[in-house]
């Protein structure tokens, strides 16, 4: 098997693709900048699991700086999931965005033209805004709310143009809400799990009732390798549980996990969603994709994980 290139290696959904990759016999790549958005201290830990197989290389370095044709040379896939997340700071922070989002991908599209291989890319749900009909599907009209959005949109106007331009073959993947071990500090669950266990008031922003197309970590990285495998040229896929629950229900599952919770309800905040609900039949049909993980099981997993971490970062401390 060829060598494989993996952006965005040390953050949530990338540490896990590289340790299923590793797992399956390929020697991966992983480029990471350790962006100071979260603790460098939790992408450490993340990394814990590659660094500890003779078959992982690690390379710390910002897209537009690294050496990405000497990177690009031998390796059969690249995935790039580096990117600037979240939603909210996107109305700030726009340049930064631009800059990992957009110019990072230009560059790493530009180190993989004209070779032999596939480049999977990350987008997101954001792309669709406040869809008129639910649930999506990938003939959706794209229609961001936020700056976060309108940058995931031009990703994915950027593969397509170097697809056509010059034949490289990408397929791009829409991610609904990833959850699980190792989530981003920012993310809603990982904030309501921490909230939680320091017995403080979990802010929820909007009435509670907004739906939210949770996708367990581990059934995302299977439908990543996946189009990497088998995905369309040229193809964009929705990856998502296709089973929408309500804010509250998700809280209703973390009390019943974790005991009492205090909520106080805000405004939701500017760019926020109102619901997400993706249809996947064309990554069942396409990639095979099934969703295997139940949101009760998924959450277990990530609040005894969230527990574990929390440990390791008191020793780090001394």
């Amino acid at each position: 098997m060829r060598p494989v290139l993996v952006t965005g290696a040390a953050g949530f959904v990338g540490s896990h693709l590289c340790e299923s990759l590793l797992d399956a016999g390929h020697a991966v790549h992983g480029v990471d900048s350790f962006t100071p958005h979260y603790a460098r201290e939790l992408k450490e830990l993340n990394l814990e699991g590659p660094r500890a197989h003779p078959k992982f290389t690690f390379h710390e370095a910002d897209l537009l700086g690294a050496a990405l044709p000497e990177l690009t040379d031998q390796v059969g896939w690249v995935f790039h999931l580096a990117a600037r997340p979240g939603v909210r700071d996107s109305w700030s922070d726009f340049e930064d965005y631009v800059h990992s989002n957009v110019h990072g991908t230009k560059t790493l599209l530009d180190a993989c033209a004209g070779r032999d291989l596939r480049v999977v890319f990350a987008s997101s749900s954001s792309v669709y805004g406040d869809a008129e009909h639910l649930p999506v599907t990938e003939e959706t009209r794209l229609r961001p709310i936020s700056p976060y959005g309108a940058t995931k949109v031009m990703t994915e106007v950027l593969a397509g143009a170097y697809a056509q331009a010059h034949g490289l073959a990408v397929v791009g993947l829409r991610y609904f809400t990833v959850y699980g071990p190792r989530q981003r500090p920012d993310m809603g669950l990982a904030r309501f799990i921490e909230a939680a266990a320091q017995g403080r008031e979990i802010p929820v922003y909007g009435d509670g009732s907004q739906l939210r197309d949770f996708t367990y970590v581990e059934d995302v990285v299977t439908a990543t390798i996946a189009a990497a495998e088998r995905g369309r040229p040229g193809g964009v896929y929705n990856v998502a549980s296709s089973d929408p629950q309500t804010l509250l229900s998700v809280l209703d599952e973390l009390r019943s996990a974790s005991g009492e919770l205090s909520l106080r309800f805000e405004e939701a905040k500017l760019g926020d969603v109102r619901d997400t609900w993706a249809d996947t039949t064309r990554a069942r049909e396409e990639l095979g994709f099934e969703p295997a993980t139940k949101l009760s099981a998924g959450l277990a997993r990530q609040i005894d994980e969230a527990t574990r971490r929390r440990r390791a970062l008191a020793a780090l401390a001394g």
